[in-house]
């Protein structure tokens, strides 16, 4: 994931959300807890490297296999893949993050589509999960986790090339740095600052200025997964602390550590009076 001072191509914070059905999990809050970026103060820190950007099969000496995908869009199906070792061994024994062992990714070429899943791992080794695509076109499928083998506390993501069967006309990538499903706005900066040590805040509200009630989902705040627009490369991150309330709406603060210029589209979860909402918007790094 990425452009940032880690030891692969992270992407940079995200900062992103994008409309993708509800939920009514209801996990434990945890809101100090950050992913990928620097502890906070009273923050529990649990790694700050990453193994991997995404966009390959193999890093780190692992490997993601693809057994299964769907091949019709809006057709319920389900991801099927094992995750193995540089020996070609099963990997089962992984490190709970964000109250899952794996997370997994779904995202078309162009970034217009995008799921974000929590495969199940079976007696066979193989990790499950339904996925339902809204339309055909060149997919990736992008697994990030945090192997108990790993003793500097890296994750990896590695990420596997798919396809849904069917007419596809890549669409650009948008421009707005403000993202709506209807309920839930947020806003970013349109341009973020490069630097190693920089902050962005992202501005949830019910689009007329007014806060809105934010709960926590799988432990945080926000769950903010992106990708750099040429490249596809990765990043996922989680906001610093608990939301400020201003004059705009709730305002969440992330970190940064952008080295180089870019876009990135973002993609940002957060829950909302119980439901869980995914808004999409972009977002330029300048120096």
């Amino acid at each position: 994931m990425s452009r940032m001072t880690m030891p692969v191509r992270l992407g940079a914070i995200v900062t992103a959300l994008m409309l993708a059905g509800c939920s009514t999990e209801a996990p434990p809050a945890d809101p100090g807890r950050t992913v990928l970026v620097p502890a906070a103060e009273g923050a529990t820190h649990t790694h700050n490297t990453v193994v991997g950007d995404g966009t390959t099969a193999v890093a780190g000496g692992y490997r993601l296999v693809i057994e299964d995908f769907p091949t019709e869009s809006r057709t319920p199906g389900d991801v099927r893949f094992r995750i193995l070792d540089g020996g070609g061994r099963v990997v089962r024994d992984l490190i709970e993050e964000q109250t899952k062992l794996v997370h997994a990714y779904v995202v078309r070429e162009d970034l217009r589509d995008f799921r974000h899943i929590h495969p199940q791992l079976g007696p066979d080794g193989v990790w499950t999960a339904r996925v339902d695509l809204t339309d055909p076109g060149r997919y990736r499928v992008v697994a990030e986790f945090l192997p108990a083998a790993q003793e500097d506390g890296s994750h990896v993501v590695l990420g596997v090339p798919v396809v849904v069967r069917g007419a596809y006309r890549p669409q650009p990538v948008g421009e707005e740095s403000v993202g709506s499903d209807g309920v839930v706005t947020v806003q970013a900066p349109p341009a973020m600052q490069a630097g190693s040590d920089e902050r962005i805040a992202l501005t949830v509200s019910d689009g007329r200025r007014g806060v809105v009630n934010l709960g926590t989902y799988l432990g945080a705040y926000a769950h903010v997964t992106g990708f750099d627009v040429e490249t596809g490369a990765f990043v996922h991150v989680h906001p610093l602390g608990p939301p400020e309330t201003t004059e705009d709406g709730s305002e969440l603060t992330f970190h940064t550590a952008f080295t180089e210029p870019g876009r990135y589209r973002f993609f940002v979860q957060v829950r909302v009076d119980g439901f869980v909402h995914q808004v999409a918007l972009t977002s330029t790094v300048v120096e």
